[in-house]
């Protein structure tokens, strides 16, 4: 058995769910695991633009800050069974580089910047760049 390095609801395991499918389906199961380390790491942060996030709904909702992906009616639709499973994996403590610390991610038109809003990139998997802090910046990730 395998503890959770957040707490959820069913409703909020469903919303990170809905996020990652928005966010990232395009670049499969793998980019949409991705994108939900970016979204627990969030959630457990408590430094830089997170010192206040401590639920999914703050995380996925917060402004400014928040997702683009939850001002389109992708994001609305219900979450399938496949990306609640993905999401659980999340909850659960699974990381995949490049996203294990980043706090940040985006789609750019070309190359990866070697910073974003101060960040380092961490590397690209597929459409997206990860971005992560500094352990002296955020050690709680």
């Amino acid at each position: 058995m395998t503890i959770a390095v957040i707490k959820t609801t069913d409703a909020q395991t469903a919303l990170l769910a809905r996020l990652m499918r928005a966010e990232a389906e395009g670049d499969g199961e793998l980019g949409m695991l991705m994108v939900g380390n970016v979204g627990v790491n969030r959630v457990r942060a408590n430094c830089l633009d997170f010192g206040d996030i401590r639920t999914i709904e703050q995380m996925v909702f917060q402004n400014p800050g928040g997702f683009e992906a939850t001002t389109q009616s992708y994001f609305y639709q219900r979450a399938r069974e496949q990306d609640i499973r993905l999401a659980k994996r999340i909850i659960q403590g699974e990381v995949f580089h490049p996203a294990t610390r980043a706090l940040w991610f985006f789609r750019p038109e070309g190359n990866c910047p070697a910073q974003w809003y101060g960040q380092w990139n961490t590397g690209r998997y597929k459409a997206h760049c990860f971005f992560a802090p500094t352990e002296e910046d955020c050690p709680q990730i």
